[in-house]
């Protein structure tokens, strides 16, 4: 994944074609080290990849991250409170998903 180019991601679909770093995971979301750390504490991202150095993250993890940002940011979320809201969208977005394949299918 070429790391010029994720600023341009905000909202959609990413495609699961490669993996980033902690330190380009960072860079991307405008985040630092620490706080990446404690979202995979909390199990709001899950890294591939036993130890810190070998960390690996998907596309998806960078889209939890920057709405993890967002909320923490904007509406002052605490990491509990990011977890639950983030899990919850993402529970939404599936029963949409669910209900527009059974009005057409």
């Amino acid at each position: 994944m070429n790391t010029n180019n994720l600023f341009i991601i905000h909202t959609g679909t990413v495609i699961e074609d490669d993996t980033l770093t902690l330190e380009q995971l960072c860079t991307s979301c405008g985040v630092q080290a620490d706080w990446l750390v404690r979202l995979v504490e909390e199990s709001i991202i899950e890294p591939d990849g036993a130890e810190m150095p070998s960390w690996r993250f998907s596309g998806a993890s960078l889209a939890r991250v920057r709405a993890a940002f967002n909320l923490e940011r904007d509406l002052g979320v605490n990491l509990a409170g990011i977890a639950l809201a983030l899990d919850l969208m993402e529970e939404l977005e599936r029963l949409r998903r669910q209900l527009k394949i059974s009005r057409h299918g």
